[in-house]
């Protein structure tokens, strides 16, 4: 006679279920929350209970944790209402600069069964940084021989914000020889600059003085200032033009230092030393340039003095002056634009996401061990990792999303013959040529084969009409 099971001892089989097998889910849908910056601590993000569908009970009993790819812990979670809240004042400049998109992933991970959500903050900006000139004050000299229609470039304004919030526009303080024109450059940006409108008399007015404002496009508008003394002087009145207003020029990262990278050249129709040109960096050309870069006052050529790094800096743009030796000095300007090229110069990282479990060496096939990411500092192909586990142990590699993979059994374990199991994984990126790490890892310390007879007489205690075995790690019933 066989005998049904009713609902208490389906509860019986599902908790013995529960506990024999060390359970493993990868969530490969993705939660994404939006924020603006600047956040009160405490200021609640989202439901993730909810979100991930857990019982508010889950939280403390699967130990619900928050692992940021950041390194700093934004945010925590709260365990009384399920709710991920703000930990830390979070500065979108600070965390993404200039970047016109800034997202925070983290990593949500939860055990028994062990789990790994990803979770994305977007941070997005407001408009709480005012724009900034270099310095408070720029003198020009022009010759008041100068032709009208001449211009003049202008400091640019800096604003660590970014898309609307960021510098819009400049206007001028109004004067009858001056006007303000912008220049349009790629990626909607403007480069304000000063036109001759009018001859100037130096005898009528030496110095003029002027205004430039530069403002964003945050609601409310946030404003910058700097002066402009334009003193007017005589004689030499034809400027160094340079033959190219932009120069561009493209070199890998891992170029020697000392190279030559371009050459410059300005003309001046001038004679003698009115003529004469000697090349420099544009006022206020940055410490960081110039660790970098040397300019040949005589020749225009610039070389490397420094390292270029593709991760920290894709393009470096440096503003050139060419001067004339008349008196007063006359004074030609042009930009140059040096792209960095990638290069695979980063070796790829094996990361351990989570410590490894413990694993009962009768555990069933695919029980997860550890969770393990890959990652590369290069971009492109470079940065592009892929994992191998060597062969011989009875464990394979699963991988789950964005170079997660979690280490799963594959096969029986022996704690007699192997006591622990020391698992060599190697990463290599797509890079020409690849570029491999190797990692050791001393994972897996199998426990004992529970005493399963325990386990038979607490069922037959409560079924004792049935008979209970143990086949293929599985709970079954049969005939008696």
């Amino acid at each position: 006679m066989t005998k049904r099971i009713g609902y208490r001892d389906w509860r019986w089989q599902a908790f013995w279920w529960h506990h024999f097998f060390l359970l493993w889910s990868t969530i490969d849908a993705q939660t994404r929350y939006s924020i603006p910056e600047e956040l009160k601590q405490g200021s609640v993000v989202g439901n993730l209970a909810k979100d991930l569908g857990l019982a508010l009970s889950e939280i403390y009993y699967r130990n619900l944790r928050v692992a940021s790819e950041t390194g700093k812990q934004y945010f925590s979670v709260d365990a009384g209402k399920g709710e991920l809240v703000v930990n830390d004042r979070i500065d979108r400049e600070v965390l993404c600069g200039q970047s016109a998109r800034c997202v925070l992933p983290l990593q949500i991970v939860t055990e028994n069964p062990l789990q790994l959500h990803r979770i994305e903050i977007e941070v997005r900006d407001i408009n709480d940084n005012s724009p900034v000139f270099i310095t408070e004050e720029k003198y020009l000299k022009i010759a008041e021989s100068t032709a009208t229609g001449i211009r003049f470039p202008l400091d640019i304004a800096q604003d660590q914000d970014v898309g609307s919030n960021s510098v819009k526009s400049y206007t001028l303080s109004k004067n009858e020889c001056f006007s303000l024109k912008l220049k349009e450059l790629s990626g909607d940006r403007q480069v304000p600059e000063l036109v001759l409108e009018k001859p100037l008399d130096r005898e009528k007015q030496s110095v003029h003085q002027l205004l430039l404002t530069a403002l964003d496009g945050g609601n409310p508008v946030k404003t910058g200032t700097t002066k402009i003394v334009v003193t007017v002087l005589d004689i030499n009145d034809n400027v160094p033009v340079f033959k190219k207003a932009l120069y561009n020029v493209s070199v890998h990262e891992n170029i020697v230092s000392g190279s030559v990278l371009v050459k410059v050249e300005a003309a001046d129709a001038d004679e003698g030393v009115n003529g004469a040109i000697q090349y420099a960096f544009a006022e206020h050309t940055s410490e960081s340039l110039l660790s970098v870069f040397q300019l040949n006052p005589d020749t225009g050529e610039i070389s490397l003095i420094g390292p270029l790094d593709y991760e920290s800096n894709t393009v470096h743009e440096i503003r050139i002056t060419a001067k004339d030796k008349g008196v007063p000095e006359m004074e030609g300007h042009c930009r140059v634009q040096i792209v960095v090229i990638d290069m695979n110069d980063n070796a790829p990282e094996i990361v351990l996401t989570s410590k490894p479990n413990p694993v009962r060496e009768d555990a069933p096939k695919g029980t997860v061990v550890a969770l393990i990411s890959a990652r590369d500092l290069d971009s492109g192909n470079n940065g592009k990792v892929s994992l191998e586990l060597k062969s011989g142990p009875p464990f394979t590699l699963k991988p789950s999303f964005s170079d997660n993979y979690a280490l799963i059994t594959s096969g029986a374990l022996d704690r007699e013959r192997f006591s622990e199991y020391n698992i060599e994984i190697t990463a290599t990126d797509s890079g020409s040529p690849p570029l491999t790490k190797y990692s050791d890892f001393t994972l897996i310390k199998p426990s004992s084969t529970t005493d399963f007879k325990e386990v038979i007489s607490v069922l037959d205690a409560s079924l004792p009409d049935s008979t209970w075995t143990f086949e293929s790690q599985q709970v079954r019933t049969k005939k008696q």
